[in-house]
């Protein structure tokens, strides 16, 4: 293996003072590494359990090899990690940060779900878990504030749901002051 060191002194020269140590051979990388810091919020806040306790496992329990958890998991992992489409589970299942997140053993645990394992996931979600998922997601983001508020005055919570104009090429929309305006939706 090469080693090759040089010393930073023209930026920083009183921050750099030890050799910096470039290697490009390490056969399990992962540019993830910031990920670590959302599995241990996780573990703090315990939103993945609670999100999976929503769900309902269908499938014949002999064909499974990744758990319901797992895959949303996987999922929320992946998209926070920017990430949104599961295209990118092939080259993600084998990634040693993203097995971590998973609870696998970076370089000998079991590679992570394929794309089309996710898909079925995704589209197995019927509205009524859709329903409950929301309810789990509210219901952690008012225990949160409650836990930080607590020593705050009692009031009662407030949210505030605001349409969003966004312009499209074929509708209007009326304003609460009478007022049309072309090419807009409210959503």
């Amino acid at each position: 293996m090469f080693e090759d060191s040089t010393t930073q002194c023209l930026l920083f020269p009183e921050i750099f003072t030890k050799p910096v140590v470039l290697q490009f051979d390490q056969q399990n990388g992962s540019s993830d590494g910031g990920a670590i810091l959302l599995k241990a919020a996780d573990r703090r806040y315990g939103l993945i359990e609670a999100l999976a306790g929503c769900l309902r496992d269908k499938r014949q329990a002999g064909k499974v090899d990744h758990s319901l958890r797992e895959l949303l998991a996987q999922r929320v992992f992946s998209i926070a990690c920017g990430y949104p489409d599961a295209n990118d589970s092939a080259r993600l299942s084998s990634d040693p940060i993203h097995k971590m997140l998973l609870d696998r053993d970076p370089i000998t645990g079991r590679d992570l779900a394929s794309q089309p394992t996710l898909s079925r996931f995704e589209n197995s979600i019927r509205p009524r878990e859709l329903y409950r998922l929301g309810e789990a997601l509210a219901d952690s983001v008012i225990d949160r504030h409650a836990k930080r508020l607590r020593d705050a005055p009692a009031s009662s919570p407030s949210i505030w749901i605001r349409p969003t104009i966004l312009p499209t090429a074929h509708s209007s929309y009326r304003s609460s002051t009478g007022t049309t305006t072309a090419g807009a939706t409210c959503r």
